[in-house]
């Protein structure tokens, strides 16, 4: 089943008009009180649940959804947390990793 043009579009007016009252409601209802010490506390893990969420895809399935994880990318991906661990530094570990998926791709090639 496919769309005709208008349901498109409104397929993307309600879909902003969505993300546009979440985004009211943290900001523009309660922007101006302080949160709950509650919320705050879990506030703080959303980088770390984010980072993960937007690389697992990259790092698993490089090509789309039919593609598998290569060896380069492993290989950079275990580094990249071995650095982070050991430096806490994020933007070192980072760094080390691009380098060394650079290295890896450079020798091992794009598809291991």
């Amino acid at each position: 089943m496919s769309l005709a043009g208008w349901q498109v579009w409104v397929v993307i007016i309600g879909l902003g008009a969505g993300t546009f009252l979440i985004r009211l409601s943290f900001l523009g209802l309660i922007g101006d009180r302080a949160l709950p010490e509650w919320v705050l506390r879990h506030l703080r893990y959303t980088p770390v649940a984010v980072l993960p969420g937007l690389t697992a895809p990259l790092l698993l399935w490089p090509g789309g959804v039919d593609a598998t994880a290569d060896a380069p990318r492993l290989v950079a991906a275990a580094v990249t947390v071995l650095a982070g661990v050991l430096t806490r530094s994020m933007m070192t570990s980072m760094v080390i990793g691009a380098l060394v998926l650079a290295l890896a791709m450079w020798v091992l090639g794009p598809a291991g």
